[in-house]
């Protein structure tokens, strides 16, 4: 009876070290993801976002989706020039800072880990958010 508990146990382990070296090593890291903070500048009546492109790197989404989102948020139209964009009308920083906050949290944070390490897929005609941190898949509306 005790072998039998010793194979079973070894058995054990060598599945447990099986599954440690299949664990993607996004998962592994316990590094602490901070939103990006905006920075910009009210002109008259518009509202100046500078580096707005360093943003949508660490988005890895699509721009035009984000300035749709933008647009929307602000209820105003949103001009790129450059590596910034034109707001027309007056936005603070903090006002700016929660939309891309919340585009953060609902179009790129996994809901299941918290990680910013997903992608948009299309499974079945629906657009799903994967993370490649932990493989969770969920819904994404408004893509």
């Amino acid at each position: 009876m005790g072998n039998i508990l010793v194979k079973m146990e070894k058995k054990y382990e060598e599945m447990l070290d099986k599954a440690y070296l299949n664990i993607p090593k996004e998962a592994l890291e316990h590094s602490r993801f901070e939103i990006p903070k905006v920075d910009s500048n009210i002109q008259g009546k518009k509202t100046f976002v500078k580096g707005i492109t360093g943003i949508i790197k660490e988005m890895r989404r699509d721009k035009k989706h984000f300035f749709k989102y933008l647009t929307k948020e602000t209820a105003t139209s949103v001009t790129e020039s450059g590596q910034n964009i034109i707001i027309n009308g007056k936005f603070g920083a903090i006002q700016l800072n929660k939309i891309v906050e919340n585009y953060f949290k609902q179009f790129v944070i996994c809901p299941e880990c918290g990680k910013p390490d997903t992608k948009i897929i299309t499974q079945q005609g629906t657009k799903q958010m994967k993370c490649e941190a932990c493989g969770a898949i969920s819904p994404v509306k408004g893509i």
